[in-house]
């Protein structure tokens, strides 16, 4: 089955699903109620989002000098840095670096480049146990699941559905609150800390001009994700580059805001290096692996260039009403919602992702909501257009938008077939592609220009 008719197939399951649309519509009703708050915070949001804009956008202006510039002040206090053109590359690099240290336990804080690459599927085939950490992650894990939200990993489970996972995993009891699960977790947690031998993290922001890893979180788990074991591994995206370390005073707020709402993450941490001579704590090896993995591609676009922009947010997807229905499962990606459907055809290829473009009701919610301005719905077109000069959509969709430019390039095209013959041709579409779930409108028996010169005869 090819991914566009798995995509049509798993959207047609999903979409009409009550407990998960319920279980949604719950939870990004408290992110919408949270981010309301954040925003009123601001005197001028729209200000501080055109400042954040221009910064990334001159970051992919001047993007080859801040990475080297990142990497000359970082490598200066001992990192290793390494460049992975893709995730085959950064998986060899982990792989070594999981030999070299005998490593049989490896704890990570929440990082969708771990997921592009499948880290946690790398270390278990070599033997290593890989432990998300953040809760969500945790849980997501526990459950055999992928991160369904880039920011709320489980936010399609309710607390009956987490409840109930954790009684069948843990034996924990049935009626577990939320705060008696989350210290439950917190206990396995600091067990694998004190155990892991091989510490991994992503990174919000490479910061060019100190050299600096930024990590934003809310639970600690990043922080003793690094504190404990000796080799900390960062696996970034090279577009998380910024020019300057005074620039977060911007960027924390609009992340925290846009994410979760709040004024700033609760955890914010830079961090420059492995143990130096004069320190007591931190890792002895620090490692960051610099991954491409298509973002050059996006980058050589023309159009789709400023996606590279995103800071992750996760705001297009809880604006999106096609994202809120169909879930984020569906897109069978690692990014998902609007700027998962701009970026995947890049990174994954067009021939098979192609149709991640083409499911958007193009309203432009996520140019609204998106704290950098990436003009999302520009670029969807874009890569619509892609798709049909590259010959990947439907034969069908061509003849029939033929058949409908052909007809409605001449009023008489519409005049001349009666309403009937009309209602009856868009007929099929109740049973094909348009879905059971509704129905075609009944077209009037008149054309509207036929009825206009009827009423101007009476007057």
């Amino acid at each position: 089955m090819s991914q566009a008719h798995k995509f049509i197939q798993d959207a047609n399951a999903i979409a009409f699903d009550l407990k998960h649309r319920n279980t949604i519509k719950f939870n990004i009703s408290r992110y919408d109620t949270a981010v309301s708050k954040g925003m009123a915070r601001y005197q001028n949001v729209e200000a501080a989002k055109s400042q954040a804009a221009a910064i990334k956008r001159d970051v992919l202006r001047n993007w080859d000098k801040y990475l080297i510039e990142f990497e000359e002040k970082i490598s200066a206090r001992g990192v290793e840095v390494l460049w992975a053109k893709d995730a085959e590359e950064a998986t060899s690099y982990i792989e070594q670096i999981l030999r070299d240290n005998e490593a049989h336990l490896l704890v990570k804080s929440k990082s969708m480049t771990t997921e592009e690459i499948e880290l946690n599927h790398t270390a278990e085939k070599m033997g290593c146990e890989s432990v998300e950490t953040d809760l969500g992650e945790f849980i997501v894990q526990v459950a055999g699941e992928k991160p369904y939200h880039i920011v709320t990993p489980a936010m399609h489970k309710s607390k009956g559905d987490i409840a109930k996972l954790f009684n069948e995993k843990f034996g924990t009891p049935i009626d577990s609150t939320p705060e008696e699960m989350t210290e439950y977790v917190r206990q396995v947690l600091r067990e694998k800390y004190t155990r892991a031998q091989v510490g991994v993290t992503g990174a919000n922001f490479l910061i060019a001009d100190i050299g600096g890893i930024s990590v934003t979180e809310n639970e600690g788990n990043g922080l003793m994700t690094t504190a404990f074991p000796k080799v900390h591994i960062v696996l970034a995206g090279i577009e998380k580059v910024i020019p300057h370390m005074k620039q977060l005073g911007l960027f924390y707020p609009l992340l925290a805001a846009h994410g979760t709402g709040q004024q700033i993450t609760a955890y914010n941490t830079i961090f420059t290096g492995p143990r130096q001579a004069n320190e007591v704590d931190g890792p002895e090896k620090m490692i960051v692996i610099m991954l491409d993995n298509g973002r050059t591609t996006v980058f050589d676009d023309n159009e789709g260039y400023e996606s590279l922009a995103c800071i992750r947010c996760g705001a297009c997807l809880n604006g999106c009403p096609v994202y809120k229905t169909i879930g984020g499962y569906t897109y069978d990606t690692t990014y998902s919602g609007p700027i998962g459907s701009v970026l995947t055809p890049f990174l994954r290829g067009f021939k098979d992702f192609s149709h991640l473009s083409f499911a958007s009701s193009l309203c432009g919610k996520c140019n609204e909501v998106c704290p950098v301005k990436i003009p999302l719905t520009d670029i969807l077109l874009s890569n619509r257009r892609k798709a049909v000069e590259q010959n990947l959509r439907p034969k069908a969709e061509k003849w029939l938008m033929r058949g409908f430019r052909l007809m409605s390039s001449n009023r008489i095209g519409f005049d001349i077939i009666p309403g009937v013959l009309k209602t009856a041709g868009t007929y099929p579409f109740n049973y094909v592609g348009w879905g059971p779930k509704r129905s075609m409108p009944t077209f009037a028996n008149k054309s509207f220009s036929q009825q206009y010169k009827n009423k101007k005869k009476q007057k």
